[in-house]
């Protein structure tokens, strides 16, 4: 039988691809605040302000995804993928108790 697969290997999973975005929901908070730098050098730039923060929430954005990957591949090979995402989905809930109680901190 032939076979059609653009990609193999572990990322031609489709439940590491969904523990990953579940992944990099839950560490977007977290990792877009060291980007503080990169804030401040843009500030200094010639940017538009719409071009600025599009450059800040995309840069964001993809650090937690490709840390979100990492974070899924990781634990799916200590752990399987289902169990993964499951973890995922977990850190997800995590992330938003800790936003929530925070924001009634301040």
């Amino acid at each position: 039988m032939e076979s059609y697969e653009v990609i193999s290997g572990p990322l031609a999973d489709a439940a590491v691809w969904r523990g990953a975005l579940l992944w990099a929901l839950a560490l977007y908070v977290p990792l877009s605040a060291p980007l503080s730098r990169l804030e401040s050098s843009l500030e200094s730039s010639e940017l538009p302000d719409g071009l600025r923060q599009g450059v800040l929430v995309g840069s964001s954005l993809m650090l937690a995804l490709a840390t979100g990957v990492v974070a899924q591949l990781g634990f799916s090979w200590a752990l399987g993928p289902g169990w993964a995402s499951s973890l995922g989905l977990v850190a997800v809930g995590w992330s938003v108790v800790l936003v929530l109680a925070n924001r009634n901190d301040g």
